[in-house]
C-alpha cells in the first residue's frame, strides 16, 4: 500500500470521528500523474446524492499537458466506487448537521487506486490553537531529553 496524496491539513481543521474506503474513477493521464504523487486534495470534499457518491473540488493535474483531451479539468468531479449499502450511510452522515466527508489520503493498493474517506467534525477556532500549543509541548518535550 503506497500512499500516492495526503491532505496535510485535516488533523487541524478536523476532528475524525470515522474513517472508510472507496475506489475511485479516474482517466489514465490521472493515474500516471497520481503515481507521480502529483495533486492535492485540500479543500476537497465528498457529495453523497441519488444513490451515488462523488468527489468534488481535488486537483489532479496532467501527466503530460501536450497529449491530453481539448476540455480536461484538473478539478473535475469524479465518481466514488462503494456499495449501495455504503452510499446509504454516507447519505444518513451527510444529511446530519455539523459533520463532512472528506478525502483524507489516496494510496494505492496493488494496482487499483483508493480514496480514504473521513467523516468528520469540523473545529473551532480556540480547539486549533489548543492543539498547537500541545503539538508545541510535546516537541519541547522530546527536545528536552
Amino acid at each position: 500500500m503506497e500512499n500516492l496524496l495526503y491532505n496535510k491539513k485535516i488533523n487541524l481543521d478536523y476532528e475524525v470521528q470515522e474513517k472508510m474506503n472507496a475506489g475511485i474513477e479516474l482517466d489514465g493521464h490521472e493515474v500516471k500523474s497520481l503515481r507521480l504523487k502529483q495533486g492535492s486534495l485540500q479543500g476537497a470534499y465528498i457529495n453523497a446524492r441519488g444513490g451515488e457518491a462523488y468527489l468534488i473540488g481535488a486537483y489532479i493535474p496532467p501527466y503530460q499537458e501536450k497529449n491530453l483531451p481539448n476540455a480536461y479539468d484538473p478539478y473535475r468531479i469524479r465518481k466514488l466506487l462503494l456499495t449501495k449499502a455504503e452510499i446509504l450511510v454516507l447519505t444518513a452522515i451527510e444529511s446530519q448537521k455539523g459533520l463532512t466527508i472528506v478525502p483524507i489520503s489516496m494510496y494505492s493498493n496493488k494496482r487499483k487506486i483508493k480514496v480514504e474517506l473521513g467523516i468528520v467534525r469540523g473545529k473551532k477556532k480556540h480547539d486549533k490553537r489548543q492543539d498547537l500549543k500541545k503539538r508545541d509541548a510535546e516537541r519541547e518535550m522530546r527536545q528536552a531529553e
